[in-house]
Parts: structure tokens; C-alpha cells; sequence
């Protein structure tokens, strides 16, 4: 886990070690297009609610027990019912090739090996057949959205859930595109020898204008609570929500029948001011209290992050720009090493506050009187 360091007064390089994700970060912005790094980076208006993400982990203080024996911790957990190797899996996040040619085939490959669960973008620059291909024992799910065109939205649902996909993550946060101000300045737009694999000839005769590899208003914005029962006919696999942040929502998802959900505002790219989502967390696992699995991504950087989140009822975490910032340092290797280290730093802090496995981590270890 070593990057190349020289000074500028040209002495030999020497080797810097990569300890924390955000070691990650630094690499990925000094070495990607001003462009990609402002895209994966973008937050909606002025990123409130991306910055929240994270200094809201940062407010909550932990209560460690003591005295426990904590000779061997075990990380491991399930999620719908798969067992993992610790609780945090990959978020959705969109074009991977712009970090890494491998793309999505590298992140596939890395979360095989690590034994976690890696939730596809549908807006993947590798064909989710690409993806099975090379990583056929990975436990993975698939990202979907609601298209004005519903013949694609079925279409692909079939794909995956021929190709072994256990689960269908339907984001419903995004009626409309957030405004991301970068992506303005900087007229984002794949490079041409990238395209949106999932839709290989679909849009070929759009000439209108595009957004993020598809084109304008593609998306449909009249999606409501009864294509649910649209979605449940179609296939029988769990069908996940991402994007709640309510009590209120959460409540109607469980009474329509889902199977889980992700705490979730998009990585702070969509509506600004929205609540920091390790905030939001506690209501909604108290609305749920237990019928459905809860979880969440947003903000997660550390091991102590995935402790927290844990303890305030998640039942497992989703990085997004962390796979990212791995994936533009090495590739398959860079995503292994991000997760090996939250695995690790997960542990330890599992072990520092009095934690044997997974299933001791509760609310007790939160100090609320500082939240």
C-alpha cells in the first residue's frame, strides 16, 4: 500500500503508504482530470448536505465497554440473508472506466475477493454481463431506475435477474437531476470512447441534447408509490430503496411490501439541505423496528463511521467515493486495499469499544447526550 513521494528539489522518490481512505482521496485528485474528480466530488448547489455527510459522523461520540475479552472479533454479518465478510459493500456509483479502463469488471472483482456486496450502477461503463463474467461467485445487487420508457426499465430488470443478481436497489431520490455546479462549469460529458454499456444501442438516434451518457429526460419524474406494485410484478427478487430519509417514507415502504432500505441523499448530489443520513438513521430504523433490514451509505471514511452507523441500527454500510478514489489509485487492487482497510479499522474499533461480533453493537455505545 505505498504511492511514489518525491520533493521538489528532484532527491530520490520515496515510498508514502496508503493507511487511511483518505490517503485514497489525495491520490485519486492529484491524478484524475480536473473534470472526473469534479464529478465524482460534485455535490448539489453548495454541497451542504455532501459536507454534512461526514462531520455529522464526526459529532457522535461513542461509550466503550471494557474488560470483554475481545481476543478474536468477528465482522461478519448478512445482508437479505448472505452472509458477508464485514458491513460495508459498494454503493452505486456511475462510470468507473473514467477512474480505471477495467472500470466496474475491477470493483466486481475486488469485492468477490473480499466477500461483500457490490450494488451496480445502472449507469455502468461495463455491460453487467461484463461484470458477471468476471467475477461469477460475487454477491452482488443492481441499481435501477424508473425510465419514461418502462420497456427499458423491464428489460434490464429481466437482464440482471437471469444473470444472478439477488437484488434490485430502485433509487428514488433522483425525479430530476440535482444541480451540480462543477458539472456545469466543467459541460461534463463521457469521452467518446465511453458509453453507458447497459444501453448499447438503445439511444444510438438521439440527437437531443445528453446528461451523464444517456439523453435529457430520460428519467421519469412521475414515479410514485404504485409503480412499486409495477416493479413487484416483474420480478421476484427483493426489491431495495434507496433514497429515504422519513419516517414517514419509511413506513410506506415497508407497508408496500419492500424488502429493505438505504438510508441515503445521494451522496449530498441531489437536494441540498437534505438531513446528513447517519442523522436521519435513527428515526427510520425506529419506524421500521425490525420488519426490514435499514441501511445506509453516505459519509462513510473511517472504521469508526461503520461502528457508528452499526449502533444506530444499520445493518450494514455502502461506500461510493471511496471505491472511486481506490479504483484511480490501482484498479481491482486500490478497491481491495480501501476495503481491507475499513475491514481492519472496523475490527479494531469493534475491539476498542468492548465488541465481540457484530450482533453486540447497539445503541448503547452511543453517548446521545453529545449528539
Amino acid at each position: 500500500m505505498n504511492i511514489s513521494s518525491c520533493n521538489r528539489e528532484g532527491a530520490p522518490c520515496a515510498e508514502m503508504a496508503m493507511v487511511c481512505l483518505t490517503d485514497f482521496e489525495e491520490y485519486a485528485k492529484e491524478h484524475l482530470s480536473k473534470a472526473t474528480w469534479d464529478y465524482y466530488a460534485a455535490g448539489a448547489d453548495e454541497c451542504c448536505t455532501r459536507d454534512d455527510n461526514l462531520l455529522a459522523f464526526k459529532r457522535i461520540r461513542l461509550r466503550p465497554r471494557i474488560l470483554r475479552d475481545v481476543s478474536v472479533c468477528d465482522t461478519r454479518t448478512t445482508v437479505q440473508g448472505t452472509e458477508i465478510s464485514f458491513p460495508v459493500g459498494i454503493a452505486p456509483t456511475a462510470f468507473h472506466c473514467l477512474a480505471w479502463h477495467e472500470g466496474e469488471v475491477a470493483t466486481a472483482r475486488a469485492t468477490e475477493a473480499v466477500n461483500t456486496c457490490y450494488i451496480t450502477s445502472t449507469y455502468s461503463t461495463c455491460s453487467v454481463e461484463e461484470i458477471v463474467a468476471a467475477a461469477p461467485g460475487g454477491y452482488r445487487w443492481f441499481q435501477l431506475y424508473v425510465y419514461r420508457n418502462r420497456k427499458l426499465s423491464e428489460q434490464i430488470v429481466h437482464r440482471v435477474e437471469a444473470l444472478g443478481y439477488q437484488a434490485l436497489v430502485l433509487t428514488v431520490d433522483v425525479p430530476y437531476t440535482g444541480k451540480r455546479r462543477n458539472d456545469i462549469r466543467n459541460q461534463f460529458k463521457l469521452p467518446p470512447h465511453l458509453r453507458v454499456k447497459n444501453f448499447d444501442g438503445v439511444f444510438e438516434e438521439n440527437a437531443g441534447p445528453e446528461e451523464y451518457g444517456v439523453p435529457a429526460n430520460t428519467l421519469d419524474p412521475s414515479i410514485s408509490w404504485k409503480d412499486i406494485y409495477w416493479l413487484q410484478s416483474l420480478t421476484r427478487l427483493p426489491i431495495i430503496i434507496k433514497g429515504i430519509l422519513t419516517k414517514e417514507d419509511a413506513e410506506l415502504a415497508v407497508e408496500h411490501g419492500i424488502q429493505g432500505i438505504i438510508v441515503s441523499n445521494h451522496g449530498g448530489r441531489q437536494l441540498d439541505g437534505d438531513p446528513a443520513t447517519i442523522d436521519a438513521l435513527s428515526e427510520i430504523v425506529d419506524t421500521v423496528q425490525g420488519r426490514i433490514e435499514v441501511y445506509l451509505d453516505g459519509g462513510i471514511r473511517t472504521g469508526s463511521d461503520v461502528l457508528k452507523a452499526l449502533a444506530l441500527g444499520a445493518k450494514c454500510v455502502f461506500i461510493g467515493r471511496p471505491a472511486v478514489w481506490g479504483l484511480a489509485y490501482k484498479g481491482e487492487e486500490g478497491v481491495r486495499e480501501v476495503l481491507q482497510i475499513l475491514n481492519d479499522e472496523f475490527r479494531l474499533c469493534m475491539a476498542l469499544a468492548g465488541c465481540r461480533n457484530v450482533s453486540e453493537i447497539n445503541r448503547n455505545l452511543i453517548q446521545f447526550s453529545k449528539l
